[in-house]
């Protein structure tokens, strides 16, 4: 695999820093791809020359390995993935049929064990652009406890959630909400947390997330149907452009998180998030699985994108 040519941050660079799980999509009958939400925004935002600072933890086993070694092919910064002696790397098994997939998420994995104290850490001798997180990684104590320390220390956060039963409770999920600067869910999520307000009109419902938890920008993505941003002066909609040959859409979301992220770090408007978000995760759902190892596939978007 080619790396991507970029060269280490400067120390005083401002970064993004990801919390959250690393784990292997394991589809039924058929490959492991390295995947997990936050994982794949990390990389995501490496093919775009972010520098992202990923806090995670891995196995001391063959597939952590793999996962580290990878990560510096890519160009990634390791320094934030700690090992663990006890706990396996993770894994999620993923059944396909047709265009839909389902997950069986396996329980105490290294990912669950994120120590606080060493991430807190981490990111002293940084500057932090924005702190992403999501649910999954608050399901046990110690990762929680990790996330919730990396939260007290003021960081604009956004929030993407990520609701696979039995892996999450209503009180955590709200609590993320009233932290987020940005939130981020899709439309089954949407009528998770809010059915009576949803089946009424999902705008509405998402317009109610939004001015009663003071963010600043509510994203909810609607699969074929594209996504809707919502702002507090603003609310615009869009669909994905036609897809080629479509693969699988695990990772779609990660695909759209990552480009809105970057566009929030660029300075984007709202237009140019929506557009680009949607045109890049619509490219990642022509794929098996949810990043892409080719560094071209990136450099074309970021000359598009002025980058």
């Amino acid at each position: 695999m080619d790396t991507i040519p970029d060269p280490q941050p400067a120390p005083t660079q401002d970064r993004p820093v990801i919390f959250g799980e690393v784990l292997f999509d394991c589809f039924a009958g058929g490959p492991e791809v390295l995947g997990g939400a936050p994982f794949n925004v990390a990389w995501h935002l490496q093919g775009f020359g972010q520098q992202p600072l990923l806090i995670s933890r891995v196995g001391e086993d063959a597939h952590g390995e793999e996962l580290l070694g990878q990560m510096r092919a890519w160009g990634m910064d390791t320094s934030g993935v700690q090992r663990d002696p006890d706990h396996p790397t993770g894994r999620v098994e993923i059944v396909q049929d047709g265009s839909s997939h389902s997950f069986d998420i396996l329980p105490d994995q290294a990912y669950d064990h994120i120590d606080a104290e060493t991430a807190c850490e981490r990111l002293l001798d940084i500057n932090v652009a924005l702190l992403y997180v999501g649910s999954l990684a608050r399901r046990q104590p110690v990762s929680r406890q990790a996330m919730e320390a990396l939260q007290t220390q003021g960081h604009p956060a956004f929030v993407d959630i990520n609701l696979r039963a039995p892996w999450w409770d209503e009180p955590g999920v709200r609590a993320l909400l009233r932290q987020a600067r940005w939130f981020k869910l899709n439309d089954e999520e949407l009528r998770q947390l809010e059915p009576v307000a949803a089946a009424a009109g999902e705008a509405g419902a998402a317009r109610s997330l939004l001015e009663h938890n003071g963010l600043e920008l509510l994203i909810l993505t609607r699969g074929a149907d594209g996504a809707l941003l919502l702002n507090r002066d603003r609310q615009l909609e869009g669909r994905p452009p036609p897809v080629g040959r479509l693969v699988d859409t695990v990772g779609a979301g990660d695909a759209f998180s990552a480009v809105t992220i970057l566009g929030l770090l660029r300075g984007w408007t709202l237009e140019q998030i929506l557009e680009r978000a949607l045109t890049f995760a619509a490219r990642i759902s022509e794929q098996r699985g949810a990043t892409a190892a080719d560094p071209a596939l990136y450099q074309h978007y970021r000359e598009s994108w002025g980058l």
